[in-house]
């Protein structure tokens, strides 16, 4: 993942990349920029990052004078010691809003985002330029999945599943029935597998069947509870990152 990162605080900016290379080892620190003006430069001469990591206040102005500039098209996580910019940062690139000191479970978050935002865009842009070709816009998807417990092999329909969920580390799948089966496929593979139209991955936890939705819950943090049926005791809050997509 290449970074940018625009802040005019030495100690902030070093303590950043620090805790960048932390949570992802990956990661590559492109440069470290402190006013508008360079910004702009550095902007308009260079490929577009993963990602912009932006301090609002700069040395010779707003940062938000450089959309004004040049054209962004790289996600911005906003930096700040105030927490008044906040509507301002979403009117643009923004897909966080972190406030000074930085926390490390929320940049966590922000990354997790991030990657969210950039698998539904890739869907999408997967699926215009499908329809542009003139192919069909949805690719074929899993109808079955095989289900091996003890010597028995048993096909389930995908259309019978009310939802995947992973316990004690063991993946499981749940039918509308309210059977349940180990798979082998983990929620990863799944999320690819399954037609997402019809599945919902809501947490780590959890691939959600549309129908299998009794009941939703405005929660905290705008995430929504959801109340499945066949009814389960763990977890089914839609994460943080996930929620704009499952109202969509």
């Amino acid at each position: 993942m290449n970074v940018l990162i625009i802040e005019d605080e030495k100690l902030a900016a070093d303590r950043l990349i620090k805790m960048i290379l932390e949570i992802r080892p990956d990661s590559k620190v492109l440069d470290t920029l402190v006013s508008v003006r360079s910004s702009v430069e550095w902007l308009s001469s260079h490929p577009s990052p993963d990602v912009i990591m932006m301090d609002i206040q700069l040395a010779d102005g707003p940062s938000f004078e450089i959309f004004k500039a040049v054209r962004v098209s790289a996600p911005v996580i906003f930096i700040t010691a105030y927490d008044q910019h906040a509507l301002e940062a979403f009117k643009v690139n923004s897909i966080d809003y972190l406030l000074k000191p930085v926390k490390k479970e929320e940049l966590v978050q922000s990354f997790e985002k991030l990657q969210t935002l950039s698998e539904f865009n890739f869907r999408k842009l997967e699926n215009l330029m499908n329809q542009l070709q003139g192919k069909p816009a949805q690719r074929e998807f899993q109808k079955r999945i095989v289900i091996r417990y003890g010597d028995t092999i048993k096909m389930v329909e995908v259309q019978d599943i009310a939802y995947f969920y992973t316990e004690d580390k063991i993946n499981y799948l749940c039918t509308h029935g309210n059977m349940q089966y180990p798979i082998d496929y983990n929620l990863d593979e799944l999320e690819h597998l399954l037609n997402p139209g019809e599945f919902f991955r809501i947490n780590r936890q959890f691939i959600i069947n549309i129908k299998a939705i009794e009941k939703m819950l405005a929660w905290s943090k705008s995430r929504v509870k959801v109340i499945l049926r066949p009814t389960t005791t763990a977890d089914t809050i839609v994460s943080t990152e996930r929620s704009p997509f499952f109202k969509e």
